[in-house]
C-alpha cells in the first residue's frame, strides 16, 4: 500500500493504522520543509494540556498548544493562515504559514485579532534525517497527502482528524479509517 505520492512542503503524512511508535499513533503531520537533508513537520491532533499562556507568562491567550514531535520540546511554533495580519511567516501552502514576527503576533492574540480557526501553536518538532522518511515511506509507515481541504489543519477536534483524513484519501483508503487501535481487538 505505498503511497502514491511523493512527500513536499504543504503535504500531510498521515500515520498507518497500526503504528507502534507512540510518538505518532494515529498522528496526522503537515510538512514544512523537505529538504535532501531532512524533512519538519507538525502533528496536528496531539493537544498538550497547556495553552499558550502557560508558556508565556506575560500572555493571556487561552488558545490550546499541541505536541509537534518528539524534538525539541522546549521550543514554541506556530502555523497560521493570517498573514494578511501579521505580514510575516514562510509560506508552505497557499494560504497556510509556518512562523513570522512573534511580537506582532503577541500584541495581535492580546486584542482578540486572531481566531483560534486562523493559527495553531506548537511545542516541538517532527523531524526526519537525510532519507529516514523515505524508509518509513517504504515500509509503508504512512500514506502521503496533497489533497485535502486547508482547514483540517486548524481543527480542535483533534481524536476525528486522523480518521477524516484517510477517508479523504479515496476510496482506496477509506476502509482503513475503521480499523481498530489495536490489532487484537478485532
Amino acid at each position: 500500500m505505498l503511497s502514491p505520492i511523493k512527500p513536499k512542503k504543504g503535504t500531510l503524512l498521515v500515520s498507518e493504522p497500526f503504528m507502534l511508535d507512540p510518538n505518532f499513533k494515529r498522528s496526522v503531520v503537515l510538512l514544512t520543509e523537505i529538504e535532501e537533508q531532512g524533512a519538519i513537520g507538525f502533528i496536528l491532533n496531539q493537544r498538550s494540556n497547556l495553552i499558550v499562556s502557560d508558556l508565556l507568562p506575560d500572555s493571556s491567550c487561552g488558545l490550546p498548544v499541541f505536541i509537534g514531535g518528539p524534538v525539541a520540546n522546549d521550543t514554541l511554533h506556530f502555523i497560521h493562515s493570517c498573514y494578511d495580519k501579521l505580514n510575516s511567516g514562510i509560506e508552505i501552502r497557499d494560504g497556510i504559514y509556518w512562523g513570522g514576527n512573534f511580537e506582532a503576533l503577541q500584541v495581535l492574540l492580546s486584542t482578540g485579532q486572531i481566531k483560534s480557526s486562523e493559527i495553531k501553536f506548537f511545542i516541538g518538532y517532527s523531524g526526519w534525517g537525510e532519507e529516514q522518511l523515505d524508509g518509513e515511506l517504504e515500509q509503508n509507515s504512512w500514506l502521503v497527502s496533497d489533497k485535502f481541504n486547508s482547514e483540517v489543519i486548524f481543527v480542535e477536534d483533534e481524536e476525528n482528524l486522523w480518521r477524516e483524513v484517510v477517508i479523504g484519501l479515496g476510496p482506496k483508503y477509506a476502509h482503513i479509517a475503521n480499523f481498530p487501535e489495536n490489532p487484537q481487538w478485532n
